[in-house]
């Protein structure tokens, strides 16, 4: 893709006046994808599969990814594929390191701007998600966090989740922002009329872990590879 979609896209002032729902995915947006939280995830979800399956690491690893492409998550094709309960999966892949994230008083400043109500969207558990917020020092921004059990296990991008996300929450995507590593992600919140910020690390973007870039953007509104500092510009003091 051309290097010129890692330069920031400004929110024009009527995007900026119209939006008063701030939704967040959570890993690789929240924090940088270089951070080593992620792969941390991506190392115990095959270790995980290679155990309850009776798999070799290698058989393990090639099933992680296939189910993520065909399901949005590896844990949605455990469970309809193998019949595996969510909860002890996501308790054993989030038993991380959270510590290799430090607190961000530049990210903190930037969610402190925006007017409005402020959410995380992720696939995740709730529990990794307030350990990352946590260890970000950002917990404080957000008033609820939609995981991956509150969807009831349909991840992203299913539109079921978005659906529910929204109406759980009564946002109306059409004052909605969301901010995603995965353009793909986006798609569905672009169809519900949220204004969609992909958040894209293109150092990373072939990493086994890393979802693949679409050849059609045109649902990302707006592209940037510093969330910091494209917040800092779009909502200036």
């Amino acid at each position: 893709m051309p290097d010129t979609l890692t330069l920031p896209q400004i929110l024009t002032p009527m995007d900026f006046d119209s939006v008063d729902a701030w939704v967040f995915d959570l890993d690789n947006t929240l924090y940088p994808a270089t951070a080593s939280l992620f792969p941390q995830i991506d190392r115990r979800m095959k270790l995980y599969i290679a155990q309850a399956l009776g798999l070799e690491p290698d058989q393990a690893f090639r099933l992680q990814k296939q189910y993520y492409r065909e399901y949005g998550t590896t844990l949605r094709g455990l469970m309809l594929r193998h019949g595996l309960e969510p909860e002890p999966f996501l308790e054993f892949v989030h038993a991380v390191d959270h510590s290799v994230l430090s607190p961000n008083p530049a990210l903190d400043a930037a969610l402190a701007r925006l007017p409005g109500r402020k959410l995380v969207f992720t696939n995740g558990s709730e529990r990794h998600a307030i350990e990352v917020l946590a260890h970000l020092g950002i917990a404080a921004h957000f008033e609820a966090i939609f995981d991956i059990r509150a969807g009831g296990y349909i991840p992203k991008p299913d539109p079921k989740s978005y659906a529910q996300m929204v109406r759980h929450h009564a946002i109306d995507p059409r004052t909605a922002a969301m901010f995603e590593d995965s353009a793909e992600n986006l798609i569905p919140a672009a169809a519900l009329g949220m204004t969609t910020v992909w958040v894209r690390h293109p150092s990373v973007a072939q990493s086994d872990w890393c979802a693949p870039e679409p050849a059609d953007i045109s649902h990302c509104h707006h592209i940037t590879g510093d969330l910091v500092a494209w917040l800092g510009q779009a909502i200036p003091d």
